[in-house]
């Protein structure tokens, strides 16, 4: 044990499964209370007393830190802080800390799983084999749907950090050629393609960049036209890069040769999308499971640990605010 503070986990089933090892995390705290889901107005009354809290996406605002002095460290299971009030934190002397690059091999394979069923159209066979066509066929196989192999076409990347450069790897590993676009908002490189450049050059196109201010959609009715037909569209970064209805209007039109997403505008889609709508043909949709191998959750909760000995220590990792 590192010393006797509080920690409480506001949100912890959005890591653990049932299925990690929480003893290194344990380890650092005299105590550590899991919450399996906690409301806006239960988390104040839950950090009363804890010195640090742990949450995934459950927002710890100005007015929670303000009404619980003792808490001196947040950590946050993820990578993204827009959760945690930042300028509240610096204000009230907490350290806010992140984990970074733990999924990168689960979404980089989720990736090129997406490209892979697109291109050989999996699930129009799978349900053509559970309708009984193929018992049906009067020759050996089904060939029905054009299957497409990645070997010797271009993937287009926008976001070339350590996703972007882990499917860049794999893609070549089927060889793919790949070329890079410059993301809105960066400066111009030589090794980075104007996007309207890009577009019109790839066979497939995956996105592992922010969502921002210049980002934010992106990728719309314009762009997409700008992409030859055919092409395969995989986002496995953020839903509000791509402009949903515009993404949807192009699979209806047949422009498109398929479009595959891990993510939508907003989490969980209570109210609907327009990506979830049922006439969208060639369209794969994932529930923003990419990132939540075993291995990368359990990734987690090591990051989580070094961030809270490295700060009890004197020497905190991984620091956003």
């Amino acid at each position: 044990m590192t010393n006797n503070a509080r920690a409480v986990f506001l949100d912890h089933p959005s890591l653990d499964l049932g299925d990690l090892d929480l003893g290194p995390l344990r380890d650092c705290f005299e105590e550590l209370q899991l919450f399996a889901r906690t409301t806006p107005e239960q988390v104040t009354e839950r950090l009363k007393g804890a010195t640090v809290a742990i949450t995934n996406k459950i927002v710890i605002d100005a007015a929670a830190m303000a009404a619980n002095p003792e808490l001196k460290l947040i950590l946050i299971s993820a990578t993204g802080t827009n959760n945690v009030d930042l300028a509240a934190a610096r204000s009230h002397g907490i350290t806010v800390c992140n984990c970074q690059g733990y999924g990168t091999p689960s979404v980089a394979q989720h990736t090129i799983m997406l490209l892979l069923n697109l291109a050989t159209r999996l699930a129009d066979y799978q349900k053509a084999v559970g309708e009984g066509r193929w018992q049906q066929a009067t020759q050996f196989c089904l060939l029905d749907y054009p299957i497409i192999e990645l070997q010797g076409k271009t993937l287009g990347l926008l976001g070339h950090g350590e996703l972007g450069s882990a499917v860049a790897r794999l893609a070549e590993a089927f060889g793919m050629r790949v070329l890079l676009g410059l993301i809105p908002g960066r400066p111009a490189r030589p090794d980075r393609l104007p996007l309207e450049q890009l577009l019109g050059q790839v066979d497939a196109l995956t996105l592992h960049c922010p969502l921002n201010e210049h980002t934010r959609g992106f990728i719309g009715a314009r762009e997409l036209a700008l992409l030859k037909p055919g092409v395969l569209v995989v986002n496995t970064a953020r839903g509000g890069l791509i402009d949903e209805q515009a993404l949807a209007e192009s699979l209806r039109s047949g422009h498109l040769g398929g479009a595959a997403t891990d993510v939508l505008s907003v989490e969980p889609p209570t109210q609907g999308n327009p990506l979830l709508a049922g006439d969208i043909p060639r369209l794969i949709v994932t529930p923003h499971n990419a990132w939540g191998s075993r291995e990368a959750r359990q990734r987690i909760v090591g990051q989580m640990s070094e961030n809270a000995r490295g700060f009890f220590s004197g020497t905190p990792q991984r620091v956003v605010s």
